[in-house]
C-alpha cells in the first residue's frame, strides 16, 4: 500500500483557538448541575429533565470507558432521532469519544466502508436501519461481536442497548478535552464509493455554541428539531441549545402539520429548517390557524432560500428569519437577517464575525469586489481535515499572498457594493454554452417568479451546437395548465441572449437529499446516458 500524502499546509496550526473554549461535556455538566429541574428533551410526548437525563449520559460514558473507549476512539450511530440517540451522543462525548453519525440514505456497502474507514469500535442501530448492517455483521475487524447494539429491537445477533447501559454506574465522569480533539466525524452524501469523512473538532463546535448564544439561545429557549441527526444542519443548532440549557423538541420524522402543531403546543422559540421545509410549511393550507407568536428566530441553511419564500416568511411568520451560508467543513460563513434587510433578499448576507471570505478566479488569483469567482474562506471554526484523506484536504486549500490558508467552497459568487454575498452556482454545476458561463441560479430566480411554477431546477445538458445548453425542469403548481412553450417563451423574454433555455420538461417532483438539496448530478445523468 502506498503512503498517504502529507498535507501541504499547516492550516490546523493557523486556526486561532479562542480563550472562551469550554468543552461541550463541561457545558452539559454545568447545565445539569445548575438547572436540574429544567426540561431538556421532548420526543413523541416523552420529556426528560436534566436530573434524570444526566445520570443516563453518565451511564453511557461509563459503559464506553469500561470497554476501553475514550479519547481518540470512535462509535457509529445509525438510528432514527430518539432519546437514546441523544444519550449516546452526549455520553460518548463525555467519555472523550468521537461520534460518527451515519445516514440511512447510504447503501449497505457504503455504510460498511464508512464504519471501516472511521475505525468505529461500536455501532448503535435502530430497527428501521438494521437491514443495512446485517449483511456485514462480524466482517469488520474493529467491531467486536458484541459491538453491534440494538436500540429498540431484540435479535440474538445484537447486544440489547437497555441492559448494556442501565447496569452501569450513574457516577459522573470527566475526561480532559483539548480544543483540537475530534468531536464528530460526518460523512458527506456521496453517491458512489466512500463519502468523504469531515472531522470536526471540539473547538469548532464550541464556536457554534458561542455563535448561537449571540443569537439569543439560552436556558429559556425551545428548539424544534425536525431534520436527521446525522446532518450538520441539525447538529449546528441542536447542540448549542443543549449546551446553553435550552430544551429540544425532537421530531423523528418531519411532517408539515405536525411541525405546526408542536410549534404551537411547545411554544417553540427557535428552529433550523432547510428551504424545502419552509416552502411546505408556509404553503400549508392550515398555516394561518396556528399560533406561532413564541418564535424568536428561525434559521435557514443547506441551500439558498428563494426570495419569494423569504418574503412569505417576513409577511406571515412571527420572529426573525436568518439565512446562514456555510460549509460542514467550516471556514466559510455569511449571515442574512432577512427581516432587517428586505432589500437584499437575493443575497445570503454579509460575512459572519471572525470569518475572512475572498473571491478567486480559475487560476487562483484574488478578484476585486464585484467580480465573479469561487468563494474561499477561513475562520476559527474549520474542520480538522477529511479523515484519512490528506489528498482531498489538499485539494480544498487555497493560500493567499500573505501565506494564510483558506478553504475553497466550490461555490461561485460575488460581493455587491454593500458587502452582501450573492451565490450564483456550484462550480461543478455551472453551464458552459458556446464559451459563455451560465449560472443556473440566475435562470431559476426568474422562473420561480412565474405564477404557475412550484419548483424548478436548471441543468446543463449536452448540445452538439453549443457543448451544453440550459434545460429547465419544472414542477407546476396544482391546477396550472401552462405548456412547455408558454414557460420557455415567458422566461426567455426576461433573460439575456446567452442565458436562454433550450426548453422545459415537466416533473411531478425533483429529487432532493434529506436536507433538501436538489440532486442536480442525478438529473444531469439522465441526459448523459440517453
Amino acid at each position: 500500500m502506498s503512503e498517504m500524502p502529507a498535507l501541504k499546509s499547516n492550516f490546523l496550526e493557523e486556526i486561532i483557538y479562542k480563550d472562551d473554549f469550554i468543552s461541550f461535556p463541561e457545558r452539559i455538566r454545568n447545565v445539569a448541575k445548575n438547572f436540574p429541574e429544567l426540561n431538556v428533551l421532548t420526543v413523541d410526548g416523552e420529556t426528560r429533565q436534566w436530573k434524570g437525563f444526566m445520570p443516563r449520559i453518565n451511564q453511557v460514558s461509563n459503559m464506553l470507558a469500561g470497554r476501553g473507549l475514550g479519547r481518540g476512539s470512535k462509535i457509529a450511530v445509525l438510528a432514527k432521532s430518539s432519546i437514546e440517540y441523544i444519550e449516546i451522543f452526549l455520553g460518548g462525548l463525555q467519555a472523550g469519544v468521537c461520534i460518527v453519525p451515519l445516514s440511512g440514505m447510504a447503501s449497505s456497502e457504503q455504510l460498511k466502508d464508512m464504519i471501516r474507514d472511521s475505525g468505529s469500535k461500536m455501532v448503535f442501530v435502530s430497527e428501521d436501519n438494521k437491514h443495512y448492517i446485517e449483511p456485514f455483521i462480524g466482517k469488520l475487524d474493529a467491531v467486536p461481536a458484541d459491538g453491534y447494539v440494538a436500540l429498540d429491537f431484540s435479535d440474538k445477533a445484537w447486544t440489547p442497548y437497555e441492559p448494556l447501559v442501565s447496569s452501569e454506574s450513574e457516577s459522573a465522569m470527566s475526561v480532559d478535552i483539548l480544543p483540537e480533539d475530534p468531536f464528530n466525524l460526518i460523512y458527506s452524501s456521496g453517491t458512489t464509493g466512500v463519502p468523504k469523512g469531515i472531522e470536526q473538532s471540539h473547538s469548532m463546535r464550541n464556536q457554534h455554541v458561542v455563535g448561537f448564544e449571540a443569537l439569543g439561545v439560552s436556558s429559556k429557549s425551545v428548539t424544534l428539531s425536525s431534520t436527521a441527526l446525522y446532518s450538520n444542519t441539525t447538529l449546528v443548532v441542536l447542540l448549542p441549545t443543549l449546551a446553553l440549557g435550552g430544551r429540544i423538541v425532537l421530531m423523528p420524522k418531519f411532517a408539515t402539520e405536525e411541525f405546526l402543531k408542536l410549534a404551537e403546543a411547545e411554544k417553540v422559540t427557535h428552529t433550523m429548517l432547510v428551504p424545502v421545509q419552509y416552502q411546505r410549511i408556509l404553503d400549508h393550507k392550515n398555516f394561518h390557524k396556528y399560533d406561532l407568536s413564541s418564535f424568536q428566530i428561525k434559521v435557514s441553511t443547506s441551500a439558498p432560500l428563494r426570495e419569494g419564500i423569504k418574503q412569505q416568511a417576513i409577511d406571515k411568520w412571527p420572529g426573525k428569519l436568518i439565512e446562514v451560508y456555510g460549509l460542514t467543513e467550516g471556514g466559510i460563513g455569511t449571515v442574512l437577517s432577512v427581516t432587517d434587510f428586505p432589500d437584499k433578499l437575493a443575497s445570503v448576507g454579509r460575512v459572519s464575525e471572525g470569518v475572512d471570505l475572498r473571491i478567486i478566479d480559475e487560476q487562483g488569483a484574488e478578484l476585486p469586489q464585484g467580480e465573479i469567482g469561487e468563494i474561499v474562506g477561513r475562520s476559527s471554526a474549520m474542520m480538522s481535515g477529511y479523515y484519512n484523506r490528506p489528498d482531498l484536504t489538499n485539494d480544498m486549500l487555497w493560500t493567499c499572498s500573505e501565506g494564510k490558508t483558506y478553504f475553497k467552497s466550490g461555490d461561485i459568487g460575488r460581493f455587491d457594493e454593500d458587502g452582501f454575498l450573492f451565490l450564483l452556482d456550484r462550480k461543478k454545476d455551472m453551464i458552459i454554452s458556446g464559451g459563455f458561463n451560465i449560472y443556473a441560479a440566475d435562470i431559476e430566480a426568474e422562473l420561480v417568479q412565474h405564477s404557475g411554477i412550484s419548483d424548478v431546477a436548471v441543468i446543463g445538458i449536452p448540445s452538439e451546437s453549443w457543448g451544453e445548453t440550459p434545460l429547465a425542469l419544472v414542477v407546476l403548481k396544482e391546477g396550472a395548465t401552462h405548456t412547455e412553450k408558454d414557460i420557455t417563451d415567458w422566461v426567455n423574454n426576461r433573460l439575456g441572449k446567452t442565458q436562454r433555455i433550450s426548453g422545459v420538461e415537466f416533473r411531478s417532483t425533483l429529487p432532493r437529499s434529506t436536507i433538501g438539496k436538489i440532486k442536480k448530478k442525478e438529473l444531469r445523468d439522465e441526459y448523459v446516458t440517453k
